[in-house]
């Protein structure tokens, strides 16, 4: 460990503090593999603690009115807006491997899911519904679940960790944050500011580290109620079986493998620029990136063309220079998973079109591969890098079963100008989301994000995430004398 760099600590009932062991890790830079800083390495100890906080913290937060915590959240919104860039610019850039067009871009997002979330604090509905017993009445109240674990990934430290924080805290729950040990910067930079709004301190609480010292002691710890993760499908499954020996809640988003439909009558170029833009951005770490790109057999010749075209333009350069179009994946055994599936691929019969090989460090070039085997990884995994595959078909019925042929159900995407065409797809692909005339990656504060089949549980985003985050409870008054 470099001891010339300062130890970043835990925030526990919102105060700096080191680990209870003094352990540490070494957090790096994907661009360089320089080491950034020394953050504390929690364990099960330091969980404790920060449940316990968080359990105070809630009673406090939850006693203050809506307007209270609306209003909270609004000052770290403004915050974010007015001093985005210094606070969180160079952690993007540098902990993940940003470009920094899609840091600036995480930033104004994150501006725009603390508003969202600042409304949601006004509209915890309840309801009354009739009841046929006379002189009864029957209501439903909306209710906070406690305190929430979120367990937030590594491709989008800031914006995906605040669409996972700022729900739950704005229906009155409070959380304990494990960032993925790959990014914590921005997640504790979060939390300061969140503290600086005017969240009381131990209702916002985060424990860095790794996940078999402190992601799993936080997801089984018995003052939990709720458990948030976005990550991987592995990890969702074993944190949904442990939900579920407790009967608590989980909330989970988790891989994908997700299809492009490119339909007979689309213009080729364009589509083309869409599909790229749908799986290279960010160098296709995105659950919702379009992987598999599944195109009418009538279009595929030139599609294929105007791919190739757009892969090879991508330029591939410095962070900081806005003509970058994306950087390094997070680490090498990303790199290694990705190289991996493209090696079988090709060995089962995959004609690479383009790409295929490391550019520079972690990053690797722009990657299509015509006809892979559909048994395959490179079709059935999630790379999780700058990897997309192409297939032709012959009819929309035969892509709409291309798109249906995973274990995964994320999003999904249709590039057509018939609008029939467009929604027989969209109604028909089991994904939680479908874009007609966009890439399959798509975003918004309000929209119910989530999946089908291995790709989660529950939905976030605006009212959606207000009911994941909250218990309705009824409650029955006899308002006559039952024996009157």
């Amino acid at each position: 460990m470099n001891s010339s760099l300062q130890a970043q600590g835990l925030i526990i009932g919102g105060r700096r503090q080191p680990a209870h062991s003094g352990a540490l890790f070494d957090v790096l830079a994907p661009e360089d593999e320089r080491v950034l800083a020394q953050v504390a390495r929690a364990d099960a100890v330091d969980v404790d603690l920060a449940v316990s906080a968080a359990r105070n913290g809630f009673l406090q937060w939850s006693a203050l009115a809506p307007r209270e915590r609306e209003a909270a959240l609004l000052r770290a919104a403004d915050l974010v807006a007015a001093e985005g860039e210094t606070r969180f610019l160079d952690n993007l850039i540098d902990e993940s491997g940003s470009v920094i067009t899609k840091a600036r871009n995480e930033i104004a997002y994150t501006v725009d899911l603390l508003r969202t979330a600042a409304g949601e604090a006004r509209r915890l509905y309840g309801d009354t519904f009739p009841n046929d017993n006379p002189g009864r009445l029957s209501m439903v109240f909306r209710e906070p679940l406690g305190v929430v674990a979120i367990i937030s990934p590594y491709n989008a430290p800031l914006s995906l960790l605040v669409k996972m924080t700022a729900f739950p805290l704005a229906a009155g729950n409070a959380v304990v944050i494990k960032p993925s040990e790959e990014t914590p910067l921005s997640a504790l930079a979060f939390a300061d500011l969140l503290v600086e709004a005017g969240i009381p301190g131990d209702a916002v609480n985060v424990v860095t580290g790794f996940g078999a010292e402190c992601g799993a002691p936080l997801a089984a710890h018995a003052d939990i109620d709720c458990i948030a993760l976005t990550g991987s499908t592995a990890t969702g499954i074993n944190i949904g079986m442990q939900a579920m020996q407790r009967m608590r809640r989980c909330q989970l988003e988790l891989g994908g493998k997700s299809a492009l439909l490119v339909l007979r009558d689309a213009d080729p170029v364009k589509a083309a620029r869409i599909a790229a833009q749908g799986i290279f951005t960010h160098a296709g770490q995105i659950c919702m990136a379009n992987s598999r790109i599944v195109v009418e057999r009538p279009l595929f010749e030139a599609f294929t063309a105007a791919l190739k075209a757009e892969a090879e333009a991508i330029h591939l350069g410095d962070l900081r220079d806005e003509r970058s179009q994306y950087g390094p994946l997070i680490n090498r055994r990303a790199v290694d998973k990705v190289m991996a599936h493209i090696e079988q691929a090709l060995a089962a019969g995959a004609q690479l079109l383009t790409g295929g090989v490391i550019h520079h460090g972690l990053t690797i070039a722009p990657t299509v591969l015509l006809e892979p085997d559909r048994g395959g990884g490179v079709w059935r995994e999630e790379s999780f890098g700058p990897l997309a595959c192409l297939v032709a078909v012959d009819s929309l019925e035969e892509a709409i079963a291309a798109a249906n042929d995973s274990d995964y159900g994320l999003s999904a995407a249709v590039l057509t100008n018939n609008i029939q065409w467009g929604f027989k797809a969209a109604r028909e692909i089991r994904s939680g989301s479908v874009h007609i005339g966009m890439h399959a990656f798509q975003s918004n504060a309000l929209a119910p994000i989530g999946g089908y089949k291995l790709s989660g549980v529950g939905r976030s985003g605006g009212k959606y995430s207000t009911e994941e985050f909250t218990e309705l409870k009824w409650v029955s008054v006899a308002l006559a004398d039952p024996a009157g």
